[in-house]
């Protein structure tokens, strides 16, 4: 099978690998076509949508006609602009997450979303470390994290001063 490449997203740079967008036959519930892949994430929507292609969230349409969202924005900061917050919310797949998702910000603006990680994926990553304890989780909890295990952590990284903040989350 052809490889297949996505709409390049501003805020989730690779949603492949973060498994938000994957392989499939599955027709668009928007434009009706079978592209060869799927988003594979959250939708918050009116109806229920299973199948929406990285296309139609790229372009807003998905968003416009199933009145949809992707992920949350709860918690942004008053300086990062409607705009911005319009295009995480309603043109950028989301992800997966055991709670409530949430997108991180930075220097006015949303981070890129790198995906899910453990704790040995950010013990080296200072700044990360340190939104994850500023965040409520102790040290000795956040040596449990695992990129697919019952506490997650979530990497982010700043598109302006490229600083990786992170959050974590449990089932």
């Amino acid at each position: 099978m052809e490889t297949v490449v996505p709409p390049v997203f501003r805020y989730h740079p690779d949603p492949r690998a973060t498994g938000a967008v994957r392989q499939a036959d599955d027709e668009c519930e928007r434009c009706g076509q079978a592209r060869g892949l799927i988003y594979a994430g959250p939708t918050y929507a009116v109806d229920e949508v299973e199948f929406i292609c990285p296309w139609c969230i790229a372009d807003g349409s998905a968003a416009s006609e199933f009145e949809a969202e992707f992920t949350t924005v709860d918690g942004a900061p008053s300086d990062v602009p409607e705009d911005v917050l319009d295009e995480v919310l309603r043109r950028t797949p989301g992800f997966a997450g055991w709670q409530q998702e949430r997108w991180l910000f930075h220097c006015s603006d949303a981070a890129e979303f790198l995906g899910r990680v453990g704790y040995e994926d950010v013990v080296d990553i200072e700044s990360a470390i340190e939104a994850l304890v500023l965040d409520g989780w102790p040290s000795d909890v956040l040596r449990h994290m695992r990129a697919d295990g019952d506490l997650t952590g979530y990497l982010f990284r700043c598109r302006h001063c490229g600083t990786k903040l992170a959050y974590a989350d449990a089932s």
